[in-house]
């Protein structure tokens, strides 16, 4: 263990002054970045989905990488061809889990492959990804979110027509293993800071007027992510994923554009059918969750809004245990609104308030389930980092707050939130999905350590160097709250720091 810190420190350092002697480098090259174009809009952290153009429509979202894979090989139109890595340290110093002591770092790399062959209407296609989280041991709490070494992410048949029957519809029917990015990716998402991706097999359909509507609906069955026990993931241990077969995951997304002042709207219903798998065993999560959102995309000299509000209910059960086969009746809700303003002077800055509302279990002990469960959804948007921090997540939470954005320049981007927040429910747990299964999550079924979590503040530092490489730094402190520190088994109440920086290299 001793050995593996050590050459962990020594990597970290190195990887340090690597990153420090480039930023002095990049910097010289100011005059040859002013003639570069800086319009193209901000790729995601998250490997992929960056070069994927949409098919459908016939254009990417983003610009083409400035350092391009695909043109240095030379090769044919019919193929497509990209990697992207990302490099992130991370490091933390007090801790909000139970009986946890200290601080912890970490060195997620995250590595893909993207190849995708045009036949006409049809496409075949594939993605590698390599992920491994580095200077982790046993008190990391390593999971499955973090590691997951190299694997088949995606390898799928695609057809496509972009006027069916010439009625100004197109289709694109999508077959095999896949990821999803839905709407506001607060059920289903494509992980961007998460350093492990969900992903899905089976059949998405995708219908679109191109101006005032689209459709997509899918049935799938997820895909288990191996393996599973901490061990294994920190020696690396390769396991190729499994498709979880006694779980179906199916839903159908209406969006509808241009209602009227500019306010788009979202109308969408989900299925999950879990059952218990030899990979993974299952709380036999059995829901319905129904939902809309309306917003209008910010935009300078104008007022922004996003309102979203989900429903769900069905049948869970409190454990995973096999001998558990009591279902609990499940009914829970979430609510996100918030509003903004972006300012037409220089540096663009757009203030926003917002709020989020995430039910909790209001008794523990009767036979009902009120804990909102986020499914395969995405959080570092609403809640601040995840990686080896991940404080909040959308269960159990009332939280108010502000957001500030501003551009100093074209490639830069920084980001300011101050959140509060408290549990909905006393004498549910905070965080996680579930509070049983982990020995790490704070719980007081008596509620008499109140519901008072703390502050958190955020802030996050994007720079552009150009479409192929982009570097970002963040940090948050946690003020830790009454129920923070005085719940059973809470750590000791010294408040929470973590600090990032990551690059992200496209080609």
């Amino acid at each position: 263990m001793k050995r593996r810190k050590h050459l962990a420190t020594a990597a970290v350092s190195h990887a340090l002054n690597l990153i420090v002697a480039g930023c002095f480098y990049m910097s010289s090259y100011d005059t040859v970045q002013a003639a570069e174009k800086k319009n193209y809009t901000r790729v995601p952290f998250a490997a992929f989905s960056s070069q994927m153009s949409d098919a459908l429509f016939g254009s990417g979202k983003y610009e083409k990488p400035a350092w391009n894979l695909h043109d240095a090989l030379k090769a044919p139109n019919w193929l497509d061809v990209s990697v992207e890595q990302r490099s992130r340290y991370e490091t933390m110093s007090g801790t909000f889990k139970a009986g946890s002591i200290g601080g912890d770092q970490q060195i997620p790399l995250q590595t893909t492959l993207w190849l995708q062959a045009h036949l006409g209407s049809f496409r075949l296609g594939t993605e590698f990804m390599d992920a491994r989280a580095l200077n982790s041991d046993s008190g990391t709490g390593v999971n499955n979110t973090m590691s997951n070494t190299w694997d088949f992410l995606q390898a799928y048949a695609a057809w496509l027509d972009q006027n069916v029957f010439y009625s100004g519809i197109g289709a694109e029917v999508v077959a095999g293993r896949q990821t999803l990015n839905l709407g506001s990716r607060r059920l289903v998402a494509r992980n961007a800071m998460r350093n492990t991706i969900n992903n899905f097999t089976g059949v998405k359909l995708r219908l679109t007027d191109y101006v005032n509507w689209q459709f997509n609906g899918f049935v799938s069955t997820p895909v288990n992510r191996l393996p599973t026990s901490s061990t294994a993931l920190l020696d690396n241990k390769q396991v190729f994923d499994r498709e979880n077969t006694h779980t179906w995951f199916s839903g159908g997304f209406l969006e509808l554009y241009n209602l009227g002042w500019k306010i788009n709207s979202e109308i969408y219903l989900y299925h999950l059918d879990e059952g218990d798998s030899t990979d993974s065993p299952s709380r036999n999560r059995r829901y319905f969750t129904p939902g809309m959102r309306f917003y209008i995309k910010p935009a300078k000299a104008e007022f922004d809004f996003q309102l979203e509000t989900i429903g769900q209910f069905g049948t869970v059960r409190a454990t995973t245990a096999a001998r558990d086969s009591k279902n609990l009746n499940h009914t829970a809700w979430y609510q996100h609104a918030d509003v903004g303003y972006t300012f037409n002077i220089p540096w663009s800055p757009r203030l926003g308030l917002e709020y989020d509302y995430a039910s909790g279990d209001q008794n523990p002990n009767d036979n009902k389930d009120q804990r909102f469960d986020t499914l395969f959804g995405a959080r570092r948007f609403d809640f601040g980092p995840t990686g080896i921090y991940g404080a909040f997540s959308r269960s159990n939470i009332t939280t108010p707050g502000y957001r500030i954005n501003v551009s100093p320049r074209s490639n830069v981007l920084v980001s300011f939130s101050h959140r509060i927040f408290w549990l909905a429910a006393a004498k549910d747990c905070w965080g996680g999905t579930t509070c049983s299964g982990s020995s790490l999550i704070l719980q007081d079924k008596t509620g008499r350590s109140g519901n008072n979590l703390g502050q958190q503040l955020d802030l996050s530092t994007r720079w552009d160097f150009n479409s192929s490489l982009n570097f970002e730094t963040g940090w948050a402190h946690l003020f830790k709250g009454s129920f923070a520190k005085n719940a059973p088994a809470a750590p000791a109440p010294v408040d929470v720091d973590y600090f990032y920086v990551q690059s992200m290299l496209r080609f």
